[in-house]
């Protein structure tokens, strides 16, 4: 039986596969975009201290990189914010009164450490 379920659904796990290998690509192209930007900025200043690109150019070409740069760090700030979320912890899952507890128990060793030294 499990010979005819491998056979009945190897299809789908090839294509689920495919779908994983697809998703894979994007998210590397997605992240591999800031870095690209990055690079380019970087060779459009050498291109302008070697006056390669006068200035109305250099800003020209400038402006959309560090647009969609600022996009892209943005989203990334705003996923950053979301992985760690201080409303997913609750207040009523840490009992306080366990501290005051340690904290009685304290005074108490102090106040009889007192009476002993005298």
């Amino acid at each position: 039986m499990l010979v005819v379920d491998d056979i009945l659904f190897s299809p789908y796990r090839g294509l689920l596969w495919l779908f994983k290998e697809i998703h894979n690509a994007a998210l590397e192209e997605v992240e591999g975009e800031a870095t690209r930007i990055r690079n380019e900025l970087t060779n459009l200043y050498m291109m302008l201290e070697t006056g390669e690109l006068d200035e109305a150019e250099f800003d020209r070409r400038e402006g959309p990189l560090l647009d969609r740069l600022d996009e892209i760090e943005a989203d990334e700030e705003e996923e950053d914010d979301d992985e760690f979320d201080d409303d997913e912890f609750d207040d009523d899952e840490f009992d306080d009164d366990e501290f005051d507890d340690d904290e009685e128990d304290a005074e108490q060793l102090d106040e009889e450490e007192v009476s002993i030294a005298r």
